[in-house]
């Protein structure tokens, strides 16, 4: 299941809240700060069963729906993936609660009183 968390002109800014994938991964290099190039090849494997080289890793900020930025640590820059995939698991490890309803997707902010930073639509 993915979610719209922050909509955008086109397709290329919208950001999917994916409870399945284990990190968070784009395909816009220009996007990252803090880049690390890998030192040996990794590839990521999509739901559609192809093979994606991951080029590096880094921090992408990302403007929540509250005003402010937070940073994404450990993005993966993957050059030939369509969509930017938000990791659910690696929010919760930077202390982020996500919730999914028939509604959509809820982010808040644990370490600021459960504050709801980011929401999404049902997308699919």
């Amino acid at each position: 299941m993915a979610n719209s968390m922050i909509g955008g002109v086109s397709d290329n800014n919208v950001w999917y809240v994916d409870s399945g994938t284990s990190n968070h991964m784009i395909s816009h290099g220009e996007w990252f700060k803090d880049v690390k190039d890998l030192k040996t090849l990794r590839f990521v494997e999509t739901v559609d069963d192809t093979t994606h080289l991951i080029t590096q890793i880094g921090k992408v900020s990302l403007s929540m729906q509250d005003g402010q930025t937070k940073c994404l640590k450990d993005v993966l820059h993957v050059p030939t993936i369509t969509k930017n995939l938000v990791s659910r698991g690696q929010m919760v490890e930077q202390g982020l609660q996500v919730t999914f309803n028939p509604n959509g997707c809820f982010v808040k902010d644990m370490k600021n009183q459960g504050k709801l930073i980011a929401k999404g639509e049902r997308n699919g």
